[in-house]
């Protein structure tokens, strides 16, 4: 007997979107080739990761007298603890916020990626148009493309900071294209920024923020604040658009996590949204996700929070993070990379290297270049996905955060081989 044929299943706009994520192919390349040297996922540190810290949290956790309602089901919202706590250390950094307001204003997540995915689910119809950064975040991409969203870029000059002007450009061509009224949302990494690792200053983002208001955009703002406490020796002095008047009027959405800076695997990340709204459609869209993060995750996290085991542990993984980039650029640069046509800037603070090759290399998923450095034992991410419109072809993004000091001076070492080769 034949096994029945499957009908066609009639997806709906979604579905038919879906596609596997460029993050999903390169982490599989890696695990299908034991010996490939990984400088692309933005994983952690394995060696830093705080084992120690989570047993005492969960021995504490469990040693509790009364009922353990840390393995029961929580608040859509988040701990009201947790997030007091949060908001506290929030305000600590930006005194002039209002530690009691924060704490209303802000939900708990699996990770900040969940908190973006319910931004644009909240505010985006297929068709609508959110401005990035530019490189942004590529898995944020993917989200826009997922849902039919249009990247539109911020230009930048040629040091990477905003061109004011040519963004006033870029909203009136919008705006004779009738297109500026599909503009929901803007978006923007500001701190150690995936993948440039540059720190967006204050008058940056005033500066977006003014060219918006010129154009009558007061359109909600996502500031991605994932590697703020990720610096090396000093903290980005920057304030948040929470914080400056220029973004005062519109509806913000600050993000931050604790998967970068502390325990990627807990998956435990928060947000603070200024517009009562659009945080009630946010948290109710969440509650149809999963009614409520891992409500022993949090725990953890809120154990981690109320000491100082969460300071420590940053005091802790700074250097290290610190150590492993100087591995990974001194590699580069002692190989000859340089001298290659190649350039990157030496970052300080996040776990990346963000390179810009010879203008007619192209260093794309497809390439030759690509398919090189995989027969040689490395794997970057291409910088081509890291762009929403006007893609260029030949950047590259290096992740240090996994691999050794002495695997990522092996890593850097044939990456140049293969870059000089291509020279």
């Amino acid at each position: 007997m034949k096994p029945a044929i499957a009908p066609t299943i009639p997806f709906s706009l979604l579905g038919r979107r879906s596609a596997p994520p460029d993050i999903a192919r390169l982490m599989t390349m890696a695990l299908e080739q034991p010996g490939l040297l990984s400088l692309a996922a933005g994983f952690t540190d394995n060696n830093t990761l705080p084992v120690a810290a989570v047993q005492a949290a969960v021995e504490a956790l469990v040693a509790r007298p009364g009922e353990p309602e840390f393995l029961q089901y929580g608040i859509n919202q988040g701990r009201p603890q947790l997030r007091r706590l949060l908001a506290a250390r929030l305000a600590a950094m930006e005194p002039s916020l209002d530690a009691g307001q924060l704490e209303r204003r802000l939900f708990v997540t699996n990770g900040s990626q969940q908190a973006l995915y319910l931004a644009m689910q909240t505010l985006c119809d297929p068709g609508d148009i959110v401005l990035v950064d530019r490189p942004s975040y590529f898995v944020f991409l993917e989200l826009l493309t997922g849902l039919g969203v249009r990247a539109v870029s911020l230009p930048v000059d040629r040091h990477g900071l905003i061109d004011a002007a040519a963004l006033d450009a870029r909203l009136s061509e919008l705006e004779r294209s009738g297109k500026s009224g599909r503009v929901k949302a803007v978006y923007f990494v500001s701190y150690f920024s995936n993948p440039s690792t540059h720190s967006m200053a204050e008058a940056e983002k005033s500066a977006v923020a003014e060219a918006l208001s010129r154009h009558g955009l007061i359109v909600p703002v996502i500031e991605d604040a994932a590697y703020r406490e990720l610096y090396f020796e000093q903290p980005h002095a920057a304030r948040s658009v929470l914080e400056l008047e220029a973004w005062r009027e519109f509806p913000k959405l600050y993000l931050s996590t604790f998967t970068k800076p502390f325990a990627s695997g807990l998956k435990v990340g928060w947000g603070v949204c200024t517009d009562d709204v659009w945080l009630a459609a946010m948290v109710n869209a969440k509650g149809h996700h999963d009614f409520g993060t891992a409500n022993f995750n949090q725990a953890i996290c809120e154990h981690i929070l109320a000491g100082d085991v969460f300071d420590r542990h940053l005091k802790k993984i700074r250097p290290a993070y610190a150590g492993k980039m100087r591995a990974l650029h001194g590699a580069l640069e002692s190989s000859g990379l340089d001298a290659s046509g190649w350039h990157w800037a030496v970052p300080e603070g996040g776990i990346y290297l963000w390179l810009e090759a010879p203008r007619d290399l192209d260093t794309g998923l497809e390439s030759a270049f690509c398919r090189a450095c995989i027969e040689a034992g490395v794997l970057y991410v291409p910088g081509a996905l890291c762009f929403g419109d006007d893609v260029p072809k030949n950047f590259v993004r290096l992740s240090f955060g996994v691999l050794s000091e002495a695997g990522l001076q092996e890593a850097g070492r044939r990456f140049v081989s293969v870059a000089q080769r291509f020279a």
